[in-house]
């Protein structure tokens, strides 16, 4: 068990406090260490251990078996499972293991609870390699006997103790890596290192991950499938401004330097795509100009915009432009370079390919996602030539992700929303499409939001599926979605047991009174209807991600369960702005992040809910929540001053034009600025701050090299202009997410609604454990 001794981690840098003074038509509650102590047992630490069953991750086998480990109530299981056989039996013999490990030194290790978290079974079944903590111990299943092996190696990019990552080649024999700003590969059964380029230089390196929040040194590369090139890219940031941050210390402080563009600036970060055989040791530059350092999809270069043919002997990539207003398909000769571009698309607002895309090589076409009919829905180009074929989906409802695509029986499995009438429209399910364009079968009717985990050749496909209040169910389907075996269901009966209850689903109406929005809804386990409670959201509103996040079960949301424990009813809402339904839905505020920011369908919805539940205190709103969450309650309380009476920002990226180029370009537009005109000054909270009539805490970690502190100091400085009352809490040496005082934040922020809010003094300094003690 951790604890924290937060006074150590935190500091208050500047505070007004105003006399608590109760409104009127409510009367005081009192607030003690005893309420704070049943709001801590909501938390993920508490609550998680008390859910067995239901949720695993499957190792396929090549045969179609697979295996996972699944909680118990008394621990963890491994268990296998056959399809053909319908079987599901223990993977290894767990006492006897347990005793061998013991023999081998691996500590005293508890049979019903071996603490591996991964495991891998050898060809032959006869073994298992048992990975626990940052060790390796073989086993025989038989649980003859263990021998500790070697240490971990974590997925396709791994630490060798005295060198940076690696990207590991598919056959498993050689590691990619970056020293002194070139690309290198290490032989990993003879240790030899080859340096593969000579001309990187500081800023202008070969497979960097340095352009604005993300920086570190990992090889951002993509090897080929027969091991023998590498598809990266040289990125030039030598004219690209700085970002600096210093931190807190006694004596002389630490400056971190990286490079950080911004929207606006003349200079960004641009790519030179190359191709390396690493045999030959030659490097194959693309012939074509640099592109952007940006991706179809997210705010970082993203490896699946790349695909290699089978053999190595061609690459499909897709360019993206600066504003995210154009993507282009392109086709690249590895031998030679030579690139033919085969089709654009473009869009008014932000181009999203939102499942992505895949080439379908033996029969040279792409399946290609877009939203160009306000949907996203599948077309199938030639690859050859570039020409739209056919356009594969249609309906209301959008296509998620593609799956395993079947070349010869000409299907392809896709993840799609909203295609389900009368569901909740953000529950996924699987169908299977024909590449003819003629069918479109469900494979995973049940209601409820569902995951599935395919095997290797397509003939079985694991199901789990569950609802924000019904626990998951995990069964085995065949490639038609029938059901072949029942595997886990989820065992709540210890969280029912400690008086937690599921949040409750709830429809609104938008801004508009037309189209439906959808949340989830959180309040006391102890509730009372005759009570009157204050109402506090807490929104994030993307445009990348909404509020509510998975629809699967969770039994703990963040702190929301814990917050209304206290006396609260929390909402979370999706408005309009955010993913996962049509492109109209989600463009509803572009260019307008700060003007709209999802406020008027947050509003509009608090507001529908105080009408339909007398015990909401709509004279009692509270807001609060963390990056873009912290932007835009910000917003709330200086666009809607009267509404929301208490708000808690953290870490808000309150002016785009201070934080990455990428993601600002890409939702509000490329900054235009003419004469005193800048259409990114009107989005910026600094410039409203004026407006604050409530009591605003502002956060931020003094090192946050996501959201630069700079943000919030900007509307520092706008209240202080406005002699305005606020409260700042600046946490030093912390980043985005405020490492381990992330639980002094939390008491803090429960602290702000209790006094502002209930109009009550909360426990002084109570200490939040977020964990409990582990049981002797």
């Amino acid at each position: 068990m951790q604890t924290h001794k937060l006074h150590r981690t935190a500091s208050v840098l500047a505070s007004a406090a105003a006399m608590v003074i109760p409104q009127a038509g409510f009367a005081q509650q009192t607030i003690t260490s005893t309420d704070y102590d049943r709001a801590v047992k909501m938390l993920a630490g508490y609550v998680n251990p008390l859910v067995t069953g239901g949720s695993f991750t499957a190792t396929w086998l090549p045969d179609n078996r697979f295996y996972y480990r699944i909680g118990t109530a008394g621990g963890f299981e491994w268990i296998l499972v056959d399809p053909v056989r319908k079987s599901r039996t223990p993977l290894f013999r767990a006492p006897q293991v347990a005793q061998a490990l013991t023999r081998a030194g691996a500590g005293t290790i508890d049979p019903r609870n071996i603490p591996a978290q991964r495991a891998e079974l050898s060809s032959d079944g006869v073994r298992i390699m048992l990975i626990i903590g940052n060790r390796r111990w073989s086993c025989e299943v038989s649980g003859g006997s263990c021998v500790a092996a070697d240490s971990v190696a974590q997925g396709g990019v791994r630490r060798n103790a005295a060198t940076a990552p690696v990207a590991v080649s598919p056959d498993g024999k050689r590691a990619a890596f970056i020293r002194n700003w070139n690309l290198w590969v290490r032989d990993l059964a003879t240790g030899v290192e080859t340096q593969l380029t000579t001309d990187g230089v500081p800023n202008f390196g070969y497979a960097t991950d340095n352009a604005g929040w993300v920086h570190s040194d990992r090889p951002i590369l993509l090897w080929s499938p027969d091991s023998r090139k590498i598809a990266t890219q040289q990125q030039d940031e030598r004219n690209v401004g700085d970002m600096y941050l210093l931190d807190t210390r006694v004596g002389h402080q630490h400056l971190q330097t990286w490079k950080g563009p911004l929207p606006g600036d003349s200079v960004v970060a641009m790519i030179h795509r190359v191709i390396i055989d690493v045999d030959a040791g030659k490097i194959i530059r693309l012939q074509t100009p640099p592109d952007f350092h940006r991706a179809m999809l997210g705010d970082d270069l993203d490896m699946d915009d790349l695909k290699w043919s089978p053999d190595a002997s061609r690459l499909a990539y897709v360019s993206t432009s600066r504003d995210h207003k154009s993507a282009t398909v392109k086709l690249a000769d590895a031998a030679t370079g030579t690139v033919r571009i085969l089709f654009r698309e473009t869009s008014p607002t932000q181009f999203e390919s939102v499942a992505g895309w895949r080439v379908i090589w033996p029969t040279n076409e792409i399946v290609w996602s877009s939203e160009r009919d306000d949907w996203s829905r599948l077309y199938l180009y030639d690859l050859n030539t570039g020409k739209l074929k056919r356009q594969l989906t249609t309906g209301a409802g959008a296509i998620q992700s593609i799956g395993r695509i079947d070349a010869k029986a000409r299907t392809v499995v896709v993840e799609a929303l909203g295609h389900t009438p009368g569901e909740d429209p953000y529950f996924r399910h699987e169908y299977r499409v024909s590449l003819d364009g003629r069918s479109m079968a469900a494979l995973t009717p049940e209601i409820g939001d569902h995951s599935v985990q395919m095997s290797p050749t397509g003939a079985y496909f694991v199901d789990t599926w569950s609802t924000p209040v019904v626990a998951p169910t995990a069964v085995l389907r065949d490639a038609s979605g029938k059901i072949v075996m029942r595997l886990e269901t989820s065992d709540i009966s210890r969280l029912l047991a400690s008086g937690w209850k599921p949040p409750i689903p709830f429809t609104t109406k938008a801004r508009d009174g037309k189209t439906d929005l959808y949340g989830l809804m959180f309040r006391p386990t102890n509730f009372d209807s005759t009570r009157k409670y204050p109402i506090i959201n807490n929104p994030y509103p993307g445009p990348q991600s909404g509020s509510v996040g998975s629809r699967s079960f969770s039994a703990a949301h963040s702190d929301r369960q814990a917050l209304a424990q206290l006396g609260f009813v929390v909402i979370i809402l999706d408005g309009m702005g955010t993913p996962g339904r049509s492109k109209s839905f989600h463009d509803a505020y572009y260019g307008a992040m700060g003007r709209d920011n999802t406020l008027p369908d947050q509003v509009a919805a608090m507001k529908e809910l105080a009408a339909r539940y007398s015990w909401i205190d709509l004279d009692r709103a509270g807001v609060y929540g963390h990056s873009g969450g912290g932007f835009i309650t910000a917003d709330a309380m200086f666009r809607y001053p009267d509404f929301f009476k208490v708000g808690i920002a953290e870490s808000g990226n309150h002016d785009q034009r201070n934080y990455e180029d990428d993601w600002g370009e890409r939702y509000q537009g490329l900054d235009v600025r003419t004469g005193d005109t800048d259409n990114y000054a009107v989005e910026a909270n600094q410039n409203f701050a004026k407006n604050l009539k409530g009591h605003l805490l502002l956060a931020h970690g003094t090192t946050d090299d996501n959201v630069p502190p700079s943000n919030t100091e900007l509307v520092v400085e706008a209240l202080i202009k406005s002699n305005k009352d606020f409260d700042l809490l600046m946490i030093p040496n912390a980043r985005h997410g405020y490492g381990e005082a992330s639980t002094y934040m939390m008491r803090r922020r429960w602290d702000y609604f209790v006094r502002y809010l209930l109009g009550v003094e909360p426990p002084k300094d109570y200490e939040i454990i977020a964990t409990p003690p582990a049981r002797p």
